[in-house]
């Protein structure tokens, strides 16, 4: 189903795009708008993993230094059937993290240094398992493609602002028509790329759970990410407000409301979804496997033992030769 709804969602934001270039333009307006499009997602999908990396301030870091986080990710891969992502550490105190690549063999993940400091080594490993979610369920590529629509029809509905709509003798947009694109046109754009973003972390926190097989650990996560979003600020984000999307929690905004303009789904209704799969698997969720978001158990979830993990989870100690490890260990 949210396979369907992103596709249907895609063909909106595509039609938008080519309705907006027939108004300025009429039929060629319409193609040129096309071509367009076609060359900016052609040089986004060979370099927006670059570009977003560098502009997040990102450094890629290996076994050597960056060991635990690396080995951690690399199992994780393991869990999921993925190639081996390039590893990227941000020196950002907000806990944080983003993937992206236009493709598995092609990815990175990237964390913030807030987040290794700030959370506890299962709540990190369910970060990274959601990030990898996202790369394997291509999700990184269905943004790119969205971000880069919505931005070109921003674009083409400024252009005809200019211009007055090239068209209006065929089709009496006029003044008022041309105002009303420019201002409808990139709200429209902005609304489907935001429910695409949102469908999408619905389905990466679900695949990221069965890969790590903790849905609580994921859920604790989001908690306190969330709580520590609120005040602690994202430079890079705040500079470039189109990078929020990628991340696993909003880094700009305390929205809490699953609303049309949100980048991400509401945090407690995140956590809910996590702890009814809990339930279907078997476990207790999140703050005792209440409906709630269960802000309050953030704390005392930091405050619980990094070991402190069910027999034969393969991030229990005695499945890591009892080593405590990695710089986000208790």
């Amino acid at each position: 189903m949210n396979y369907f709804k992103t596709a249907m969602l895609l063909a909106g934001l595509t039609a938008l795009f080519m309705g907006v270039g027939y108004l300025i333009g009429g039929s060629g307006g319409a193609l040129i708008a096309l071509v367009v499009a076609a060359g900016m997602n052609i040089f986004a999908y060979w370099n927006s993993d670059k570009m977003v990396l560098s502009m997040a301030g990102a450094q890629e870091v290996d076994a050597r230094t960056a060991p635990d986080l690396y080995a951690m990710v690399q199992q994780l891969a393991g869990r999921a059937n993925l190639p081996m992502p390039k590893v990227y550490l941000m020196d950002q105190p907000q806990p944080n993290a983003f993937a992206t690549g236009r493709n598995p063999e092609n990815a990175a993940v990237a964390v913030t240094t807030g987040l290794l400091e700030r959370l506890s080594r299962e709540e990190v490993a369910g970060v990274v398992a959601h990030e990898l979610a996202h790369i394997k369920n291509h999700d990184t590529l269905i943004m790119t493609i969205t971000a880069t629509i919505a931005g070109a029809i921003s674009m083409l509905a400024q252009f005809g602002m200019f211009f007055g709509g090239g068209n209006r003798d065929n089709n009496g947009m006029g003044i008022i028509g041309t105002l009303a694109m420019v201002i409808l046109a990139p709200i429209a754009a902005m609304i489907v790329q935001m429910a695409i973003s949102r469908t999408r972390e619905y389905s990466a926190d679900k695949m990221g759970a069965q890969i790590l097989g903790q849905p609580a650990y994921l859920a604790s996560a989001l908690a306190k990410i969330s709580n520590a979003a609120h005040v602690i600020p994202n430079e890079p984000a705040e500079r470039d407000p189109a990078m929020a999307h990628m991340f696993i929690i909003n880094p700009l905004s305390g929205e809490r409301m699953d609303n049309l303009f949100s980048t991400h789904p509401s945090t407690e209704n995140r956590i809910a979804a996590l702890n009814a799969l809990a339930r279907e698997m078997g476990q207790s969720g999140f703050g005792g496997g209440g409906q709630g978001g269960g802000y309050a158990d953030a704390d005392r979830a930091s405050a619980r033992p990094a070991g402190s993990m069910p027999a034969g989870s393969p991030w229990s100690r005695a499945g890591r030769g009892g080593s405590a490890g990695g710089p986000w260990g208790r």
